[in-house]
């Protein structure tokens, strides 16, 4: 008896022991960040807030309190006392591989895909320092696929990322990967490459971006300016094609995006249930109230109008048939935001960087802001919106406890100057620091 009494006790007290252990190095890996914010702006309202702290745990908000609370001595304090905080700012348009440049044409003959890796952190690297601590990549190589992993991983820096992978066009459409190649070099892409033309190759090109890595899916509804071809403003798909596409895309999971410019094609998508309708160049009232109907969000890529069409007008930068519909159709696009936000269409931030310069995402807001948006929908656009459009509104959009912390800073008031949302000061993607001037 004895004996077994021993034993017994042996076992308890290592299990005891075990357990204490467990608790302390538990407790030790445990990283706790106070915030002392000068304003802040959680979004949850349009009241700014005065002296509030924020406590995070890890990677998580733990609560926010009123007034400057004492760091505890194994929490990091930080002092963003002349600052007004914010919630990481989204943008729902990114091409995170790329950017535009008189060259750009050529470079698809001429990058690997090492080196559209090393551009992709680059760019990456701009977006999240600018304060933009998620981005939705709507189509590139799949290079944006591996950047994203590697970024979840820990092996590189940059935004989080929701990536539709590669684009899904018809032949000869808008993000046809062989449009304007020479004859030899165009074969003929199918679902494999994100080209199809019925509505079976569109069931197979959803479950091959599934199969590739994809959060969503991204379809190119009508022509594009930016691609070698001569109409941006035609309907690239049929009713059927369309069903085939956004109800496989439904039963994977995913939430689906549509280029589209020509009001034709975007009338189709959205009367076929698509996610979202980007650009939306000639949307018609019409088309408008369709999309209050069925909750379709409208993510406008202001810069990415302003930027083509300012590019049209230096010689060489775009390819003559690009420029013309550059030039027509880029400089509409401010004046479609501006009826669509007062008709009442959802509006998501989405500036569709990549064609515009990334890193300078936050000129978004200063435009939607000359279109008679205020200042305060405008950065509601880019935060509780955006969560909404991701089916993430427990996670992000607003800061409050249990949420990611994600979590940005500028001096001044941005209700009263939109335009300082163009100098971040400080940057935090889940609970981590990037940046602290």
């Amino acid at each position: 008896m004895n004996i077994q009494f021993l034993s017994c006790f042996k076992t308890s007290m290592f299990a005891l022991i075990l357990l204490f252990i467990s608790v302390i190095t538990s407790t030790a890996q445990e990283k706790i960040t106070y915030l002392h914010c000068g304003k802040l702006l959680d979004m949850n309202s349009s009241q700014v807030q005065s002296e509030v702290t924020i406590v995070i745990k890890n990677n998580l908000i733990d609560k926010i309190e009123k007034g400057y609370k004492q760091a505890p001595a194994n929490a990091v304090l930080i002092d963003l006392k002349n600052k007004t905080v914010m919630p990481g700012f989204m943008d729902m348009h990114v091409h995170i591989e790329s950017e535009s440049n008189p060259n750009s044409y050529l470079e698809k003959y001429t990058l690997n895909e090492a080196d559209r890796a090393f551009r992709a952190q680059n760019f990456g690297l701009k977006t999240l320092m600018a304060g933009f601590t998620t981005v939705r990549d709507l189509g590139g190589t799949g290079v944006n696929v591996a950047y994203r992993n590697a970024i979840n991983q820990g092996l590189v820096t940059g935004p989080r990322i929701f990536t539709a992978e590669k684009s899904i066009a018809t032949t000869g459409g808008h993000a046809d990967p062989t449009n304007g190649g020479r004859r030899d070099l165009l074969g003929d892409p199918g679902p494999d490459l994100g080209v199809i033309n019925s509505p079976e190759e569109g069931r197979k090109a959803v479950r091959q971006r599934y199969k590739n890595g994809a959060d969503c899916i991204k379809i190119t509804a009508t022509g594009g300016v930016l691609s070698v071809a001569a109409s941006g403003l035609n309907p690239q798909f049929f009713d059927d094609e369309l069903e085939a596409i956004i109800q496989t895309a439904k039963d994977y999971g995913f939430h689906t995006a549509a280029h589209a410019h020509g009001a034709e094609g975007m009338k189709r998508a959205v009367i076929a249930g698509i996610t979202s309708i980007e650009h939306g160049t000639y949307m018609t009232e019409e088309i408008m109230q369709l999309m209050k109907e069925k909750g379709t969000y409208y993510v406008p890529t202001i810069s990415a109008g302003q930027f083509v069409g300012q590019k049209a007008k230096i010689a060489g930068f775009y390819p003559k048939v690009v420029a013309l519909k550059a030039a027509a159709i880029g400089p509409q696009i401010q004046s479609t935001f501006a009826k669509a936000y007062k008709a009442g269409v959802k509006i998501a931030f989405g500036t569709d960087s990549g064609v515009s310069l990334h890193g300078d995402n936050a000129d978004e807001f200063i435009l939607m802001a000359e279109a008679g948006m205020p200042a305060y929908e405008a950065i509601k656009s880019a935060t509780v919106t955006t969560a909404q459009l991701l089916d993430l509104s427990d996670k992000l959009g607003t800061i409050s406890a249990g949420k990611w912390a994600d979590i940005v800073a500028v001096e001044g008031d941005p209700l009263q100057n939109i335009s300082i949302l163009k100098n971040v000061r400080f940057v935090m993607k889940d609970g981590v620091v990037y940046k602290n001037e």
